[in-house]
């Protein structure tokens, strides 16, 4: 296993259990004690983790993964969700991009939309997110804006006075929300409180608006509310998620879509 592929591992087990002890994480993933060990170390070096005597712990009590550790999560769930997002977008639209894994995996799945090859633009695509743009600024026939603001490093999403400024003077036909959670009574939610106020703005400049998240996101709550249930027209998630909650978003006004 592969360094980067142990410290996604440890990181997803360490933000799932809250503790992890070195014995128990080299058992698990069949290393041994003394690389758990470095592991630890570098990552608490990059203030990723708090090391403890035997072990680890989360960095705070807030705890959010770097975009760069989540992308194995869910990986199939978020790639079937985003082709269903990007079939609700029509040629020529002007579509809104939030940061965030499923949302990154839908720009890959827009990207690849046969009539979406070429046009004059064949989709313009606004977002806060620096990896989007990078990921789909070499489609000549896609238009990337891109918001000003201060990047957050562990979304790379740009936030702050600057994004708003420019999501002010734009509209968009569809907004596509990346969230960390999604509850019929407490609306859609983020981690940090300026990556929400962004969303929410960008929601506001919508005409329609598009929730993505895999089924591990429902029926959650998150410090950071961006919007209210019944601001959201769709949710495209996968099939796990719970006949309860898919039918307290119904109630609420939400489309369901579950790939």
């Amino acid at each position: 296993m592969s360094r980067d592929a142990r410290w996604k591992a440890l990181l997803e087990l360490l933000v799932e259990r809250g503790r992890l002890d070195v014995e128990a994480a080299a058992a698990e993933l069949d290393v041994s004690a003394a690389t758990i060990r470095r592991d630890f170390d570098q990552l608490a070096d990059q203030q990723m983790l708090v090391r403890t005597r035997g072990g680890a712990v989360v960095h705070g009590v807030s705890y959010e993964l770097p975009l760069r550790y989540k992308t194995a999560r869910r990986a199939s769930e978020k790639q079937r969700i985003a082709r269903a997002v990007a079939g609700l977008v029509a040629p020529g639209d002007a579509v809104g991009l939030t940061g965030g894994t499923t949302t990154t995996e839908v720009a890959r799945a827009l990207a690849v939309r046969a009539d979406l090859a070429s046009g004059t633009p064949a989709l313009t695509v606004v977002t806060n997110a620096l990896n989007i743009a990078n990921e789909l600024a070499v489609r000549p026939q896609f238009k990337i804006v891109v918001t000003g603001g201060v990047a957050r490093p562990q979304s790379y999403e740009l936030v702050g006075p600057l994004a708003d400024g420019v999501l002010g003077q734009i509209t968009v036909d569809v907004a596509v929300l990346g969230v960390v959670a999604f509850d019929a009574t407490h609306g859609a939610a983020a981690h940090d409180e300026a990556e929400a106020a962004i969303n929410r703005l960008l929601c506001d400049r919508a005409e329609r608006v598009v929730v993505a998240a895999d089924s591990s996101k429902l029926d959650r709550r998150a410090f950071a509310r961006i919007c209210a249930a019944d601001a959201v027209d769709t949710l495209v998630t996968d099939t796990a998620a719970a006949p309860e909650a898919v039918r307290r978003f119904e109630e609420a006004g939400v489309e369901v879509i579950a790939v």
